[in-house]
């Protein structure tokens, strides 16, 4: 459920309120009853969970090795490149 931020425009009374995307917008203030306006925030940001991501995760092939005679595919460019 997102969190959103609204401010009154009499007492310019701050705060958030959690609400489901579909909920209507509050229009009075909890402190003074004047009017209230929804800001627009940056957002909580990403977040990851779990037990990690790592690079080998999703471990890609590279195209073909550095050396053109060899027309095969190898894990790491640079080992293929060093023999």
């Amino acid at each position: 459920m997102p969190t959103y931020e609204y401010r009154c425009d009499d007492c310019s009374y701050q705060f958030e309120k959690f609400q489901n995307m579909t909920d209507p917008h509050l229009k009075e203030c909890p402190k003074c009853g004047g009017k209230v306006q929804r800001l627009i925030s940056s957002g909580a940001g990403l977040l990851f969970k779990g037990s990690g991501f790592y690079e080998t995760d999703y471990k890609r092939k590279s195209d073909t090795c550095c050396d053109g005679d060899k027309k095969e595919t190898c894990d790491s460019p640079k080992k293929c490149c060093e023999n």
